[in-house]
């Protein structure tokens, strides 16, 4: 870290490009991981129920295979075909063989990875609690997206990101201390796992689903369970008002499911960068604490 004191531009400019690279990533793993894990559930019904004959694809099919194709004319995506949101740019959105159109979605996640460690590079200084904060940025950008296509929080990811939080804790790389986190952690998971158990007692319905504890159980370990009564309330008041506009457009009946994961994910990260900040004026300015 010693030559960032020269040149302390150089982070910034690494977060943005490494930020740009791994969001190229993050759309392989938004893509791929649920159908990994479909083929996963496949192969082990199959296994468990061999009678029913479960359809199963056998081909190999993972993060790295097969090579990135399109939809459409199934063309192989080449190296240059591939550079973060320039390709996408010089390509007009467009296939290079058939020209069919490409999500603008690519760019805009690859776009919004670089903004967000960005972001984090300049409210934290240089250090491997800023690095590991990125990271924690990039699995939150993951799990907000495979959650608003699949209504699905992976364990491959909430799980690791959870350790994570507690392991940073124990080497002394957070500044969350390892009872926090290790409270935090029991405190995320326990109070949603409480109120989905309340709920579906009065109501005899599933109001969320497990991936939800871990996820917040996750964001107590990184945070500490100080911060989690804000994640919580932010959370429910973000998705309260979002869903409320989604049903509108969309023209839906509040019986409509919707994802709670991206509100979790959102006010995990804001709170990592802010939320002390705000909850020490929300307590100077308005209860004068």
């Amino acid at each position: 870290m010693a030559v960032l004191d020269y040149y302390p531009w150089l982070y910034p400019l690494f977060a943005v490009i490494f930020g740009l690279l791994v969001g190229s990533f993050l759309n392989v793993v938004i893509y791929r991981l649920p159908i990994m894990m479909e083929r996963q559930w496949r192969q082990e019904c199959q296994e468990c129920f061999p009678e029913i004959n479960a359809e199963q694809n056998d081909s190999v099919f993972n993060l790295s295979v097969p090579r990135s194709r399109c939809p459409h004319c199934n063309h192989a995506i080449s190296a240059l075909e591939n550079i973060p949101v320039i390709s996408w740019l010089v390509l007009g959105g467009k296939c290079k063989e058939c020209k069919a159109p490409i999500s603008k979605r690519y760019p805009a996640i690859e776009l919004l990875t670089a903004a967000m460690s960005l972001t984090v590079s300049l409210m934290l200084p240089p250090s491997w609690w800023s690095l590991a904060v990125i990271f924690f940025t990039f699995a939150l950008i993951a799990l907000t997206f495979i959650d608003i296509d699949k209504m699905l929080l992976p364990d491959q990811i909430t799980l690791p990101l959870m350790w994570t939080g507690i392991l940073l804790s124990v080497a002394g790389i957070s500044p969350v201390s390892l009872t926090d986190s290790v409270i935090g952690a029991m405190a995320g998971y326990l109070s949603l796992w409480s109120v989905f158990w309340v709920f579906k007692l009065l109501t005899k319905k599933d109001g969320m689903g497990y991936g939800d504890f871990k996820l917040l159980a996750a964001l107590g370990a990184w945070l500490g369970w100080q911060l989690l009564p804000f994640v919580v309330l932010l959370s429910s008041l973000v998705g309260a008002l979002c869903g409320l506009v989604l049903l509108k457009m969309q023209d839906a009946d509040n019986q409509t499911p919707f994802s709670f994961g991206p509100y979790l994910a959102i006010a995990g990260w804001i709170a990592m960068l802010w939320g002390t900040p705000i909850i020490d004026w929300y307590l100077t300015s308005y209860l004068g604490m």
